[in-house]
């Protein structure tokens, strides 16, 4: 099995037979993560859909994969997955499966024996670009953001997690489990719902906003359902996809990032406070702060290329983060921000 890319480069595994996952051609969009742990969280995550994944840390597979319980959601989302060497034989405790079985059990193709830090130099200089995991050369490549990914991977009825007075509609594009961890309280109820769902009439206090994969321009049923909650005065918190959606809600516009933030040693910092928080991060596109309406501000900022990372309203419950408070994998040093989302709806009810 090989890596095709667009521009015509193409990349052998070694050995030659470097294929360790299923041996089913894929297309996605090739992309990079810098984590040196948390592969079975990654791979996991329904942000990562239509992607090839590269990995930068040289060793993967070491530990094996753990339970279901562990996971970010029911199934690998990859499309495909690149990494520099993969160790069969895995040691840890709770796991239960080799990666290559649990590739091979979802369909995903993987390739060892590359050299994913000059594959990752080309797309940092290049910018993300297509590809192919095939043993033959494709005819034409496939973008998987001219389709509407996040109606892929959102749940498809509406589910209720805990018991509490609180009532929280999750917007599901995409919805990592922890989060919904974050979420279900003793003072919660936490309903999740279909990424299109009109929540309009329900009986809910606040409103999260999930992560989840592709353009978010895409989702105009989103949007739209956003703005009524806001029209209400309904305390709301995004996430990743989230940010970019309540951005767009606000009138906003988001665009595409050169080559993406993935990994978990992102420096954020809070715009009021100058303070910094290492952050884990997974996503492709981002708020142009430039473009948010004056009763809207920056919350937080990059501090490596200076884009957006979280906004908030001046006088409204409204905010929401790029990056991942919620973590798995990665720092927890932003956890705070859920609490001072329940604090503030403890406030409201």
């Amino acid at each position: 099995m090989k890596l095709f890319l667009k521009d015509g480069t193409v990349i052998a595994g070694d050995p030659p037979a470097g294929g360790f996952g299923a041996d089913i051609p894929v297309f996605g969009e090739v992309v990079f993560n810098t984590s040196m742990v948390g592969y079975v969280e990654s791979l996991t995550d329904p942000s990562y859909a239509g992607q090839i994944l590269v990995c930068t840390y040289p060793l993967i597979g070491n530990y094996g994969v753990p339970p279901k319980e562990q996971w970010e959601s029911n199934k690998v989302q990859i499309a495909g997955l690149v990494v520099s060497e993969y160790c069969e034989e895995y040691s840890h405790w709770e796991a239960k499966q080799s990666l290559s079985a649990w590739l091979k059990h979802f369909d995903v193709p993987a390739i060892q024996g590359v050299d994913t830090r000059a594959l990752t130099k080309k797309l940092r200089e290049h910018g993300v670009m297509l590809g192919a995991l095939s043993n033959t050369k494709p005819k034409k490549f496939i973008d998987p953001n001219e389709e509407n990914l996040v109606a892929k991977v959102s749940c498809k009825k509406k589910e209720e997690h805990g018991n509490g007075p609180m009532r929280i509609i999750a917007v599901d594009c995409g919805m990592k489990e922890n989060i919904l961890r974050k979420l279900v309280r003793p003072e919660t109820t936490v309903i999740r719902v279909p990424w299109n769902y009109d929540f309009t009439d329900d009986d809910y206090d606040a409103l999260f906003l999930s992560n989840g994969p592709g353009d978010p321009v895409r989702c105009v049923e989103t949007i739209a359902h956003i703005k009524k909650a806001m029209e209400a005065g309904k305390p709301i918190l995004g996430i990743c996809l989230g940010n970019q959606l309540l951005a767009l809600a606000a009138g906003a516009s988001t665009y595409k990032l050169k080559y993406g933030h993935r990994g978990q040693n992102q420096t954020c910092a809070e715009t009021a406070s100058g303070k910094c928080y290492i952050t884990s991060q997974n996503h492709g596109f981002a708020v142009d702060a430039k473009s948010l309406p004056s009763d809207w501000k920056e919350w937080f900022v990059n501090a490596n290329d200076g884009s957006n990372e979280g906004i908030f309203h001046k006088t409204q419950p409204w905010r929401s983060v790029q990056f991942h408070p919620e973590a798995t994998p990665g720092p927890t040093d932003t956890a705070w921000i859920f609490d001072e989302f329940i604090a503030e709806l403890k406030k409201r009810v």
